[in-house]
């Protein structure tokens, strides 16, 4: 069903601790866009507070596998070792029939699959810290994870700044406010855009 829709998607997507989960915070809020959060499957333990069907689509490593067979993803990956997350077709469609912009939260290398997808019907958007220096240090100001665990991240962090050229925009997250107003007219732009 998704590829006859009306609806436009958005892909936001960066390195851990770039910023992407604000923005798409912050895009959610403007309610004239008419965006809604599409929902990732995973199988990585669910953590207070979270609600299934709501952060995630909480499955069994051998229940996503399953999925994967039924052909039941627009994407998928296993982004960190026995850790699968993916898009569900199902939730693009639950979107597009409500008549709503699919906005997308997703991994670097998702993106880029959603992006080959989609193709012009969506604006994929690369956040990133100005610098991996200032990206440790956020990293590292959250107080959430070890020393190795920041290193693992500024590891990956660097290969997926290597993809930043496949996507439509880069929006270097500096100023918070600053990006936040950017990535607002990014997004108003082409969903207007659309609707001529």
């Amino acid at each position: 069903m998704y590829f006859d829709m009306a609806g436009r998607i958005i892909i936001i997507t960066a390195p851990s601790g770039s910023g992407k989960t604000t923005i798409v915070r912050h895009l959610l809020n403007v309610r004239d866009l008419n965006l809604e959060f599409s929902v990732s499957a995973c199988t990585r333990p669910m953590r207070d507070g979270e609600i299934n069907g709501k952060d995630y689509y909480f499955m069994t490593p051998a229940a996503f596998r399953d999925r994967i067979r039924k052909k039941d993803f627009l994407e998928w990956e296993e982004v960190y070792k026995g850790s699968f997350y993916g898009t569900l077709k199902s939730e693009v469609d639950r979107i597009l029939g409500l008549e709503r912009n699919v906005l997308f939260d997703v991994d670097v290398r998702g993106a880029v699959n959603l992006k080959k997808k989609f193709g012009s019907k969506a604006l994929a958007i690369f956040v990133m810290a100005p610098s991996l220096e200032v990206l440790q240090q956020r990293l590292e100001s959250r107080g959430t994870e070890t020393r190795e665990r920041i290193a693992e991240r500024i590891l990956k962090a660097s290969q997926e700044l290597v993809f930043k050229d496949r996507f439509d925009r880069v929006l270097v997250n500096d100023k918070l406010h600053k990006a936040l107003n950017l990535a607002e007219t990014w997004v108003r732009e082409f969903i207007e855009a659309g609707m001529t």
